[in-house]
């Protein structure tokens, strides 16, 4: 979480992630995550990785950057609302695909792809709504752009796990 935040300060204020140098095995290993920032609770951003392509910290910093100024859902975190910003990180196990069936919610997360078409929602989205299985499916079609219930007609899912944690 303070990695996240120094990222983000450091960007906004200097263009510059700040080096970081972890003495932690588990965050010099490479990890797939998602940053969420809150402002007064509601939604202020949130980008991901589905898969490792970088050290979790390294992962961790840059999409805290791009979840502060590059969620196209809202206009970038200025320096002066850091403050007031919280963080969330939700670090990614390895995809799987699933079947609808076989989807556990509160447990799973889900993608779900067809064609061009793509949509994620973490574990945590179906708990916080009170979502049922089927509505956690048609809000995963919902987030891809496709119909409610495309994941009966071709579309491929796959589940995920995460370890979540926040201010």
């Amino acid at each position: 979480l303070e990695i996240a935040r120094r990222a983000v300060t450091g960007w906004l204020r200097e263009r510059k992630i700040p080096e970081e140098c972890p003495d932690s095995e588990s965050l010099c290993a490479p990890g797939a995550a998602f940053v969420t920032l809150r402002q007064r609770g509601q939604l202020r951003g949130c980008i991901g990785y589905t898969e490792a392509r970088a050290p979790l910290y390294r992962t961790v910093q840059e999409c805290a950057v791009a979840a502060a100024t590059e969620d196209p859902r809202f206009p970038p975190v200025a320096d002066r609302e850091t403050a007031g910003v919280s963080f969330e990180i939700s670090v990614l196990s390895p995809l799987s695909p699933v079947s609808a069936e076989e989807v556990s919610v509160g447990v799973h997360g889900l993608m779900i792809r067809k064609g061009t078409r793509r949509g994620l929602l973490l574990p945590q989205v179906a708990t916080e709504n009170g979502w049922d299985r089927t509505t956690f499916l048609q809000q995963v079609c919902a987030k891809a752009g496709l119909p409610p219930g495309a994941w009966e007609r071709g579309a491929k899912l796959y589940s995920f796990t995460a370890e979540v944690f926040g201010e």
